[in-house]
């Protein structure tokens, strides 16, 4: 480690990465990005470490969820307060009928960059780069839009700020009182039976409160009945950008990427010699890394050496992503070698990419009944090896939208996928399936708690 710094990732080979024409006005936006204000703080980044390091020990419970892919053209208040909404519907179903502590981490406020198949495009025969995000270029299929633009980094910080600033206000101004609780029950799904559900569960919490009231324990007097916290994460993809919000906390010297509370390595960018494990090496966020089935057992144990060398709890969260058809033949493995091994590790399932597919009508989705399938396998598979199933990780949306297939509260079939079908890159669940899952992994936790 003597030799990193936030600029050492430059001499490694990188992967998925864009190509930009004026590296000159790439230098200087990067240069303007690191004169602006980090967008977290060390200390919070501390503190999501503290409450990970319960979730390795079984006493909480990460749910980490948000877009696919943030917008420039979608961003505003109303898409920021359903998705916070629909989180804190997600983690009160799992504090109070799962009997566990949420720690509450979303997709957001960074999560620009995506990761691609190829690096091109094809449409009727033209052939263009592959859209990247909205923090790399546009999704318009001309010449134009693909060209990767060094000013939306610039961009991307704003939205980012903007977002976190609300956030912010939403968890510490109001709403997020318990006593709102019912106020989170979006409106397209009142009406429906897992609306009722989630209504009879917000009944109970109020009579709670009520009891918790007369015994003279009530907002005014309890922070924790009315404020919380949502941490932010992003996939840390676009070094340049990463590099420019790294700062050096005053209290400790440490370095941190002051761009999120916790950033991960996806599955394509994983490689122990390439620039991202080098850059994720120095900082000392919360990291994360997805796992996806073409893991060794090896190279896990490599990577876990290489990213947490001293085995510090909430240090690293392993993201498992293989698909349901795979889960059961390569996760126990891995899972038995690293726990064999006494790292400290949250696991998380990541039932989304490794389950996409394509309609015959063109659409790319995902079946509930498949997400469903690889978070059950994934609780056995822990169940079945004495170790802690510490979270989830989804692709998610507070808007009423139809991307994913099936579940029993959104019967959406392949062919009302294009109803409401506006996800940037991959098919996200909407608010009914998001919180269906929810009440789903509520049982499993209540199960394995008993």
């Amino acid at each position: 480690m003597n030799n990193w710094n936030p600029s050492s990732w430059r001499d490694f080979p990188i992967k998925q990465q864009p190509t930009y024409d004026d590296l000159d006005k790439l230098q200087k936006v990067e240069k303007e990005l690191a004169t602006y204000p980090p967008l977290i703080f060390a200390e919070e980044a501390r503190r999501l470490k503290t409450q990970l390091a319960n979730v390795v020990e079984g006493k909480a419970f990460l749910l980490q969820g948000g877009d696919c892919a943030e917008s420039f053209n979608a961003f505003n208040a109303n898409n920021i307060k359903d998705l916070f909404k629909v989180m804190m519907q997600m983690a009160v179903v799992l504090t109070f009928s799962g009997g566990c502590p949420v720690v509450k981490v979303g997709r957001i406020a960074g999560q620009f960059a995506k990761p691609r198949s190829a690096d091109f495009e094809e449409i009727n025969g033209v052939s263009l780069p592959s859209y990247r995000g909205d923090i790399i270029n546009n999704m318009d299929f001309t010449v134009k839009d693909r060209v990767p633009k060094a000013k939306k980094l610039l961009k991307a910080y704003n939205q980012s700020a903007a977002t976190l600033n609300l956030l912010r206000a939403f968890s510490r101004g109001g709403m997020a009182d318990l006593h709102k609780v019912h106020a989170w029950n979006l409106d397209f799904v009142k009406d429906n039976t897992l609306g009722e559900k989630y209504e009879q569960l917000a009944n109970k919490i109020s009579e709670s409160l009520k009891f918790m009231a007369s015994c003279g324990i009530t907002s005014d007097n309890t922070t924790q009945l009315r404020e919380t916290t949502l941490y932010t994460s992003h996939e840390a993809l676009l070094l340049n950008y990463e590099e420019a919000l790294t700062r050096k906390d005053s209290l400790t010297g440490d370095w941190y990427d002051c761009s999120a509370h916790m950033l991960w390595i996806g599955d394509r960018t994983r490689e122990l010699d390439g620039a991202h494990v080098e850059y994720f090496k120095g900082i000392k966020n919360p990291i994360g890394c997805k796992v996806g089935p073409s893991m060794k057992e090896d190279e896990l144990i490599k990577l876990i050496d290489t990213l947490n060398p001293e085995n510090e709890a909430g240090r690293l969260n392993l993201i498992v992503r293989m698909g349901h058809d795979k889960v059961a033949d390569i996760f126990p493995n891995l899972l038995k070698r690293v726990e064999s091994e006494g790292k400290k590790i949250v696991w998380s399932c990541d039932p989304m990419h490794g389950n996409i597919e394509k309609t015959s009508n063109g659409y790319k989705t995902r079946d509930f009944a498949n997400i469903l399938s690889e978070v059950k396998q994934f609780f056995q598979i822990h169940k079945a090896q004495g170790s802690v199933a510490g979270g989830i990780h989804l692709e998610m949306t507070g808007q009423n939208v139809t991307e994913c297939t099936g579940s029993t509260s959104s019967a959406i079939t392949a062919e009302g996928l294009a109803s409401r079908y506006h996800t940037q890159c991959d098919p996200r669940l909407n608010a009914d399936q998001s919180l269906e899952l929810a009440f789903m992994i509520a049982e499993t936790l209540k199960e394995s708690r008993k």
